[in-house]
């Protein structure tokens, strides 16, 4: 079986993803709203679409930053539905600006996105499944598990014989952590 491990070194898109991001942790919150909203804007689509896109998202999405983001009005939208530079999909836009005001209250609960899921941390993937699900729009299985294997929530981003995964282990990600349920994203 090939996997991602296998295609993606060299590559002029997926390499530096795979080599630098993929499965490493990240607290950061606009990083982590963009990786989500990525992992959305994925849905039914290759990646490679998406990542050949990500400088047109980062602008459109003023680099995911999640106040200004949740402020986006109807001009706002309508602004982004003509926006060939991303992936124009009314749900999905619709969604990312419902998620960035969802993020907003989880500021209010825990302080920060990257709390809120260390908070709810170590959880399976279906019980990830069903918490993003109440939390987010657009969020179905696959879509958080990628993201969550992504940031290195849930193990598989990297198998072990590729070189990247020791990179990933010496940043402590939480799937490896004590306590964490060893569960694949898949």
């Amino acid at each position: 079986m090939t996997t991602y491990c296998d295609v993606a070194p060299g590559h002029p898109f997926h390499g530096p993803y795979h080599d630098t991001e993929y499965g490493f942790p990240i607290e950061n919150e606009s990083e982590l709203f963009e990786r989500l909203t990525l992992e959305i804007f994925q849905a039914g689509l290759s990646w490679l679409i998406v990542l050949k896109k990500r400088p047109g998202f980062k602008i459109a999405f003023e680099n995911f930053d999640v106040d200004q983001v949740a402020d986006f009005d109807d001009h706002d939208f309508e602004r982004l539905r003509e926006d060939a530079s991303i992936i124009r999909n009314r749900l999905k836009i619709e969604a990312t600006i419902n998620n960035a005001k969802a993020i907003q209250k989880i500021r209010e609960s825990h302080g920060s996105f990257a709390e809120w899921l260390a908070a709810h941390h170590p959880l399976t993937k279906d019980e990830w499944c069903k918490l993003f699900k109440k939390t987010f729009k657009f969020t179905g299985g696959e879509i958080v598990g990628e993201f969550l294997m992504s940031i290195g929530y849930l193990q598989g981003a990297h198998q072990e014989n590729c070189p990247i995964f020791k990179d990933v282990a010496e940043e402590n990600p939480a799937w490896m952590q004590p306590g964490a349920k060893k569960i694949h994203a898949a």
